[in-house]
């Protein structure tokens, strides 16, 4: 179900500390100024309650973790959502059972959750020490239903991959949303990844005719620097509203599902595809089957 043919997204980019209540009252009120400039959809960054604590391995953040069921960080959001008439997409730390997941609940405009996507792709390399805390998710890549339209959501490395945006695209996804935790290389603190990292899902964008809208976070966290520039492109890949690398606050743009759809078809790269042709990628390394 959607709102109509066009849509206003919001992407929100701040920095966040180390107390919970203050990072989720940020993420709150600037969820409340994009609505105020329209958006109908906003997209908080990964992990936003806390600090990104994977750049280290560490045993006491395990606590951080909690179910998703009573989560009071989502329940508050879906207050938010039915208050406003919004779609958030809330990023979590999940317990469930024995088990951890970097996890992602779709909240509907009318406070409903959707269901609950887990982070397919899970990096390990220095200041992402991601393979620690979290299982690769086993949900699947998923497309929700909700009220701003067919969101197709995946989860920070995971926007790395084309066969993520593609699978989203496929399974009807109108959008594709990718809440993010990225900066600078603790290793390498020559490397600086921000363009890369944006023409990765512009890359996306191109390929698949969809509008696609990316939110990271921005400063510093004992040495590793989060250089935001969260952005939204339209369906050709070129960026409708971007923000800096260091500005807090919500980029806000408007696509229209119409002009989506029909440029699309007519591009015919979906009419093109050749799936016989695709077997390879089912094997780890294009010869031999998993």
């Amino acid at each position: 179900m959607t709102m109509g043919n066009t849509l206003t997204i919001g992407v929100i980019q701040c920095a966040l500390g180390d107390d919970l209540e203050t990072n989720v009252s940020r993420v709150e009120r600037l969820v409340r100024e994009a609505v105020r400039r329209g958006a109908r959809l906003v997209l908080p960054p990964e992990l936003f309650e806390g600090p990104y604590f994977c750049r280290e391995e560490k045993d006491e953040f395990f606590e951080w973790a909690r179910e998703a069921e009573g989560h009071p960080t989502i329940g508050r959001f879906q207050n938010v959502a039915r208050e406003l008439g919004v779609v958030i997409p809330v990023s979590f730390f999940e317990k469930a059972g024995h088990s951890y997941y970097n996890s992602l609940a779709m909240v509907d405009a009318d406070g409903a959750i959707l269901g609950i996507y887990r982070k397919s792709h899970i990096p390990d390399g220095p200041g992402y020490e991601e393979k620690f805390y979290f299982r690769p998710g086993d949900t699947g890549f998923m497309v929700f239903d909700t009220k701003a339209g067919k969101a197709g959501a995946a989860i920070c490395w995971d926007q790395w991959y084309p066969e993520c945006a593609r699978i989203l695209m496929l399974k009807g996804a109108e959008f594709l949303l990718y809440p993010t935790a990225i900066g600078s290389e603790p290793e390498a603190p020559g490397v600086d990844t921000r363009d890369r990292w944006q023409r990765a899902m512009i890359g996306h964008s191109v390929s698949n005719v969809v509008p696609v809208a990316a939110a990271n976070r921005i400063g510093n966290e004992n040495g590793q620097v989060f250089y935001g520039s969260s952005f939204i492109t339209d369906h050709r890949g070129e960026k409708l509203a971007e923000l800096s690398r260091n500005e807090e606050g919500v980029a806000v743009a408007t696509v229209d599902f119409a002009e989506i759809r029909k440029t699309r078809a007519s591009w015919g790269f979906f009419r093109d595809r050749r799936p016989d042709l695709y077997r390879a990628l089912l094997t780890a390394d294009g010869r031999t089957p998993l």
